[in-house]
């Protein structure tokens, strides 16, 4: 049984400015977890959820700094009295992004990694690696280099270990987040079988619709604090309206409507013709015949996981210099560097292009209209922040940052490029509602003032909220492209409700 008393976290953090300043986590925070239950905790960006899931596990207060007050219980310990060895013997954590979690580089390895640090025999890991891959149908990831699996399959990979090591409690932190419906399918077996096993699972989550059938209770968070309780009779009873009023992301997509305007067709369009790429091992390869994209339009890029999306994007941006084709823009074929200087993207882990000492100077970084004094940059930069809720934390370091701030953060530098095309690989992972509709209006201000949008995404809300056009890419190729509105919005719905899927299972 885990249970909070009067708990109360403040991380201590350094902002880019030397102060010291403490951030509220949770606060004086009262609710048990039962042995064999399924809890969701689900709200805002900064609600608690993670800090919650970070007192669970141990990381607070051993590895984050900051000021815990009242107590943490696991099975009648206190987690400050017990040592990270002592408490992992009783929590498994299975994180928003494998990598962080990853120590090898073979799957096999890693799935024997954390049971091998327990001191586990031999003969037991090699038996409980041969049962989990055989329960979850992973043999075919057995033995594999974990860089060239997809993200699907290294957060399976990750869920495998923590099946070989078998704790009783397991901790999720949006393991969702960048995930195709495919790679949710095979994540929701896992958790029901885990269920099936009497595990006590507790999952911090923004999408809650594969949750819905196992979860028997769902806490809503605000501000540290417990704002909403429901049991799996409650829960389930919660519409798309209720679940809009509450802040949070619906517990079923057949409910989410389309809600943007359906707009005329633009008169200019960038036209690719004749595109191949392949990377030098060998895999996610493109070939694409045509493909027609409007400018001043936002167009959503759906598929499976290395279906080529990702590939496709990097292409169009000029990341890739050995593409071959033609990609007429205003008349005129651009070389890859001119795409380059053309094209902005924000890429799907952020951690990557995030590079100065505060959030603040990361938007002003993007700014290179060398005819604007610094004053006009600061205000420019002022400006984008406070639209993108992130002006609380403009001096912060974006190292610093939630995941979802991270994301934010990268998506106002994309905005301040001034550039025509700009282009986002999944720009909604990890994000709440709030703030999915903030990013969904900015995306409106970038078609009003002309730009060309391309969005890498798996999210059905943030599609019909801000998207005209739909790429839906198939092992490498365009399988169709097409305006959205009322008469094709089903087959978007489809696609990521994994509805076809589910029907040729079933023949």
């Amino acid at each position: 049984m885990i249970e909070f008393s009067n708990t109360t976290f403040k991380y201590n953090v350094t902002r880019a400015d030397g102060v010291n300043e403490d951030i509220a986590g949770v606060r004086d925070l009262n609710f048990t977890v039962k042995d064999g239950e399924f809890v969701v905790l689900t709200g805002g960006s900064g609600c608690g959820k993670t800090t919650v899931i970070r007192l669970i596990n141990g990381l607070i207060p051993h590895f984050y700094n900051g000021e815990l007050s009242g107590t943490v219980t696991l099975n009648g310990s206190n987690i400050k009295d017990m040592s990270i060895y002592e408490i992992s013997g009783h929590v498994g954590s299975v994180f928003q992004n494998p990598r962080t979690q990853f120590f090898n580089v073979n799957t096999t390895d890693e799935m024997a990694f954390a049971a091998e640090n327990r001191g586990e025999q031999p003969e037991r890991i090699k038996t409980a690696i041969a049962s989990t891959a055989e329960k979850m149908r992973i043999e075919n990831l057995l033995d594999r280099n974990i860089f060239e699996l997809s993200g699907g399959e290294k957060q399976i990979i990750a869920c495998a270990g923590i099946n070989v090591l078998s704790p009783d409690i397991i901790v999720l932190d949006e393991p969702s987040s960048n995930l195709d419906h495919l790679a949710i399918k095979k994540l929701a077996e896992v958790l029901k079988h885990w269920k099936q096993a009497g595990k006590t699972i507790i999952v911090a989550e923004h999408r809650l619709f594969y949750l819905k059938d196992m979860t028997d209770r769902m806490i809503v968070m605000e501000n540290g604090r417990i704002k909403h309780e429901y049991d799996h009779a409650a829960l389930i009873s919660l519409t798309y309206e209720h679940c809009k009023k509450l802040g949070i992301r619906p517990l079923s997509l057949e409910g989410v409507p389309l809600e943007k305007a359906v707009e005329k067709s633009a008169a200019n369009r960038i036209e690719i013709r004749d595109l191949s790429f392949t990377y030098k091992n060998g895999r996610h390869s493109i070939n694409i015949s045509g493909l027609s994209i409007e400018e001043g339009r936002v167009t959503a890029v759906i598929g499976r996981n290395g279906a080529g999306k990702s590939t496709l994007v990097r292409n169009i941006c000029g990341l890739e210099k050995r593409c071959k084709g033609t990609f007429m823009y205003h008349g005129k074929n651009m070389r890859h560097k001119e795409r380059l200087h053309n094209c902005y993207m924000i890429m799907q882990d952020v951690n990557h292009q995030l590079f100065t000492e505060s959030v603040a100077d990361e938007v002003m970084l993007s700014i290179t209209d060398k005819k604007m004094r610094e004053e006009e940059k600061r205000k420019r930069a002022e400006e984008i922040l406070k639209a993108l809720d992130l002006s609380d934390v403009a001096e912060t370091h974006p190292m610093a940052l939630s995941g979802g701030q991270k994301q934010r953060t990268a998506i106002a530098s994309g905005i301040a490029s001034g550039k025509p095309v700009i282009i986002l690989d999944e720009p909604t992972s990890g994000l709440d509602l709030y703030h999915m509709e903030q990013v969904a209006a900015e995306t409106e201000k970038l078609k009003k003032l002309g730009k060309t949008v391309l969005i890498v995404t798996h999210d059905l809300e943030f599609i019909f909220k801000c998207c005209d056009n739909v790429v839906h890419m198939e092992n490498g190729t365009v399988k169709e492209s097409y305006r959205l509105d009322e008469t094709t919005c089903g087959k978007v719905r489809d696609f990521i409700n994994g509805k076809k899927e589910k029907e040729s299972e079933n023949v």
